[in-house]
C-alpha cells in the first residue's frame, strides 16, 4: 500500500477546500433561487385568491351545517386566501353541491343527455350549473392549490439548501483550519 505523503496531504485538503467553499456557494445560490420561487408562487396565489374575494359561509350557518361539512368549519366565514383554504373549497364545499346537481352526475354525462335533448330546460340548467362550478372548482385546485404546493415544496428545498450551505461552510472552515495547522 503506498504511503501518503504530507504535501499529497496537503493537496488533497486544498482540493476537498476548494469543493467545499463552491458547493456551499451552488447551495446559496440554488436557496436563494428557490426562496424566490417559493415567494412567487405563494404570493401570486394569495394574490389572486384575495382577489377573487371567495368567502366560506359561516360556520354551523344554514350554508355550512357542521353535519355535513365538518372539515370546512375551522374556516367558517374566512377569505380563501391560500392553497390549503382553496383546497378544501374546490373539493369540499363545490365538489359536494356539484354531487347533489342532476343526482351526482357529471358535467360530461349531462352534457351528453343535453344534447341528445336540447328542448330538455332542466338539463340545460344542469348542464350550466356543473359547468360552472366543475370550471371554478378546477381553478381552485389547478391555480390555488398545486401552484401554492410547489411554492411550498421550494420552501422547503431552499431551507435544506441553505442548512446545507451552512454546513458545507464549516466544514470549509474547519478544513482550511487544519490545513493552516499543519
Amino acid at each position: 500500500m503506498a504511503r501518503t505523503t504530507k504535501s499529497d496531504r496537503k493537496t488533497i485538503d486544498k482540493v476537498l477546500i476548494l469543493l467545499g467553499g463552491v458547493a456551499s456557494v451552488l447551495l446559496i445560490v440554488v436557496g436563494a433561487l428557490s426562496w424566490y420561487g417559493y415567494s412567487f408562487a405563494t404570493g401570486m396565489v394569495r394574490d389572486q385568491l384575495t382577489a377573487q374575494k371567495i368567502y366560506f359561509p359561516p360556520a354551523g350557518s344554514e350554508a355550512l351545517p357542521a353535519s355535513e361539512y365538518p372539515s370546512l368549519q375551522k374556516y367558517g366565514g374566512k377569505q380563501v386566501v391560500d392553497g390549503v383554504m382553496a383546497k378544501a373549497y374546490a373539493e369540499d364545499f363545490i365538489g359536494k353541491h356539484l354531487k347533489h346537481v342532476a343526482e351526482g352526475q357529471t358535467y360530461s354525462e349531462v352534457s351528453a343527455a343535453a344534447m341528445k335533448d336540447p328542448s330538455n330546460t332542466a338539463l340545460q340548467q344542469q348542464k350550466a350549473v356543473l359547468f360552472q362550478g366543475e370550471t371554478l372548482r378546477g381553478l381552485l385546485l389547478g391555480t390555488g392549490y398545486a401552484y401554492w404546493t410547489f411554492g411550498m415544496i421550494a420552501m422547503w428545498l431552499a431551507i435544506a439548501s441553505f442548512l446545507g450551505a451552512g454546513l458545507m461552510a464549516v466544514l470549509t472552515l474547519l478544513g482550511l483550519r487544519h490545513l493552516n495547522a499543519k
